[in-house]
Order: C-alpha cells, then structure tokens, then sequence
C-alpha cells in the first residue's frame, strides 16, 4: 500500500459515522503508537507522527468541537504539516512534569531546546528542525512543554536507517538537557516504514 502524506476533505468521515468507529479507531492507533512513542530523559516523550495519527486527531478534534464542515479546513492545515512526506519522520515532544512549580523551573531553562534535537546514525547526525507555524521558546526564553520537529533523510541515511538492526542515537544537545536514547529495534523498524 502506498503511503498517504496528506489528508484532504475526502478523507474525513462523516461524524455520525465516526461515532461509530471511533472506539476502534483510537484502539488502533494507540496500538500502533506503541511503537512510534519513546522517552528522552526525566522528561521528554517523542511520539512519531503518522498519516494514521493525524486522520485520528482531525477526527477527534471534529468530534469533540462539532465544528462541522466548517472547521474541518482549518484542522487540515494545522495538522497535516506532521504527516511525514516521505524523506522525513516527523515528532511530536512532550515535556510531561506533574508538578506546576516544577514544570515551570524546567521549562524556564529549555529555551531553544527545540533547536537542539537530533538523530545519529554512527558519525552522522540529522538534526531536527522546529516545525515553523509559531515559536516554540518565549522571548523569555522559556520553552513550551509541546514542540514538533522534522528530521529530513539524505537517500543514503535513509537506506542505513532501513537497515535492520541500525544503531540509531535520539537525543537532544541542550545545555540543560543533555540527554539521549537508542532507538529499540522495534521502533526503529515502524519508523522506517515512513520512508518511501
């Protein structure tokens, strides 16, 4: 099956219809996450991004909000910049800290974290780069607990990234959060089907 990049209004179901899936749907996808979601650190949780993620979030957002055909527009354009394109994995990173004095600590020293992500393959890195709709760290220089990064694949890091069993280093080069992760072959594997 060819992968999709992009959904459009044809994709989106009727909601009654949804309604009726939705239980089944949200089971699904939350099985197929299992292997997209890793965590970074005390702190931070990477969740992948799929065409089947975003299709779940667009309809849930039109199922919550009841904005009927109106709104489902402006739910693609937001979220169909996190579908990867098919050179790219493209995250979601979650800064989850119970605690609200805590949070705020923390998150007032990651300033510029989302400039500092990266993936190594041996000695070569891909670094991340912020998905741009808004700035993500304050001019206060304290970062938001929800970024969204795109890691672009040359073909040749593509084809090592493919290889089973692949050494792959996620991490981030912060000054305050200097830390990383390999990548379980299990992840690592459902990753590589985002590539085309």
């Amino acid at each position: 099956m060819e992968a999709k990049h992009r959904l459009t209004p044809s994709d989106i179901m009727p909601m009654a219809e949804y309604a009726a899936i939705r239980k089944e749907k949200r089971r699904e996808i939350i099985e197929q996450k299992r292997n997209r979601r890793l965590a970074v650190g005390p702190y931070a949780t990477f969740h992948f991004e799929s065409y089947q993620s975003m299709w779940l979030q667009v309809h849930e957002m039109l199922y919550i909000e009841k904005g009927g055909a109106e709104q489902v527009a402006g739910e693609l354009d937001a979220y169909n910049p996190l579908i990867p394109k098919g050179e790219e994995l493209v995250a979601t990173i979650f800064f989850e800290i119970d605690d609200p004095e805590r949070r705020r600590t923390v998150l007032a020293e990651l300033g510029g974290v989302e400039e500092t992500v990266f993936m190594r393959l041996d000695e070569e890195t891909v670094n991340a780069a912020p998905e741009k709709d808004q700035d993500r760290t304050s001019e206060e220089g304290k970062a938001s607990s929800v970024q969204f990064v795109h890691f672009a694949f040359t073909q040749a890091q593509i084809r090592r990234f493919k290889t089973p069993g692949e050494h792959v280093l996620l991490g981030f080069e912060h000054p305050q959060y200097g830390h990383m992760t390999v990548l379980p072959e299990p992840i690592r594997a459902a990753l590589a089907a985002d590539f085309d």
